[in-house]
């Protein structure tokens, strides 16, 4: 064999080791070296609102039926005992009627999430603790924080809402199961100090587990400082892939194996305000909020490649919006649901409502 020959079949031989070699640390995820596909956005529409402030959103399907459930206050988006979650029910995602609305005295209800766990339908509430009236932002206190569930087995009636045990002091969040167990992401003050009212540094994120989605207990700590909103992917394997909001500053993309007690985190490229990540077909998607100095802020869908985000999906947004829901149909089709303020009504206010949009792989 010539040396030329020589020389390319070994060249071809160390790009086909390449390509067949795939990180530990990206098992699970969509393949980097595929071209990522086109997807049209299409049949936008604002399905929501009555007027107040309609935010933070989730989507889920349970015994045939489409779910959407959102926060909504008459005193707008900031910490108000007047708050309350809506629950709305379609059989073809486009008509919706409302199935459940609650609220918890003397607390502000807001970021409801679903869980489908034990053949239960649950919507989670982190509440914000506010008293007979609406307190100054001066004097919110994160050790107050305390969840709450409600619950449906058929989708008709419904319970609660109830104390989540095991929750005080912890703002809950997105959850998940795997196995036989529930799992939710709480972020909470180190030690339960005392001190600034906020979500400082001094903020870490635990992973709580369940074994009925009612009384939860400390699970593993997934972020030891300045712990956010973090939603969990589990595969087959017992793997987790989660995407963690970091404030204002960029996200970061966090793997575990079982039990979890060992955390892998890579800085992204962007912030991610209200942070999604789904399965929809062999890909993974993340969706959230990202900030940029030219366009502001937009509640934007991406496709996790590796270790970073492709964006696929810029939404209709602005000012106050994210926190998508999302329905993967098929392979090849989804459905998304958001929140924005980027309209105005006849008076020029802007309107808080809540959206929805087809998606489809081109």
């Amino acid at each position: 064999m010539k040396y030329s020959s020589v020389f390319s079949f070994l060249v071809a031989a160390h790009m086909f080791a390449a390509l067949m070699f795939v990180p530990a640390s990206m098992s699970g995820c969509a393949s980097v070296y595929a071209e990522e596909p086109a997807v049209r956005v299409s049949n936008i529409r604002r399905v929501f609102h009555n007027g107040e402030h309609n935010a933070f959103t989730d989507l889920i399907t349970f015994r045939g039926q489409y779910y959407l459930t959102f926060r909504s206050c008459p005193d707008g988006h900031m910490v108000h005992p007047t708050a309350s979650v809506i629950v709305l029910s379609s059989s073809d995602l486009q008509t919706w009627e409302q199935v459940f609305r609650f609220q918890v005295p003397l607390r502000d209800t807001r970021d409801p999430h679903f869980l489908v766990f034990r053949d239960r339908l649950f919507v989670y509430t982190g509440t914000w603790f506010s008293g007979k009236t609406t307190i100054p932002v001066a004097e919110y206190d994160m050790n107050k924080h305390l969840g709450f569930g409600v619950w449906t087995d058929d989708g008709s009636e419904w319970h609660g809402p109830l104390m989540l045990e095991g929750t005080f002091g912890h703002y809950i969040w997105r959850a998940a199961s795997f196995g036989d167990k529930a799992y939710l992401c709480g972020r909470r003050k180190i030690h339960f100090e005392e001190g600034l009212r906020g979500e400082p540094l001094e903020v870490e994120s635990v992973m709580l587990e369940s074994d009925d989605g009612l009384i939860w207990k400390k699970k593993s700590v997934f972020q030891e400082i300045d712990g956010d909103e973090t939603a969990f992917l589990f595969e087959p394997d017992g793997s987790v892939l989660a995407i963690g909001r970091r404030g204002r500053g960029t996200a970061q993309l966090l793997r575990s194996s079982s039990p979890w007690n060992e955390w892998n985190r890579i800085n992204l490229d962007r912030s991610v305000g209200g942070p999604l990540v789904i399965h929809w077909g062999d890909r993974i998607v993340v969706g959230g909020r990202k900030t940029t100095e030219a366009t502001g802020p937009k509640t934007t869908l991406s496709w996790l490649s590796g270790d970073s985000l492709k964006e696929f999906a810029e939404l209709p947004s602005g000012g106050d919006n994210s926190y998508p829901g999302f329905i993967p149909l098929s392979d090849t089709k989804a459905v998304v649901s958001w929140y924005s303020s980027h309209e105005t009504d006849d008076a020029g206010k802007p309107v808080t409502a809540i959206y929805m949009a087809d998606l489809e792989k081109q």
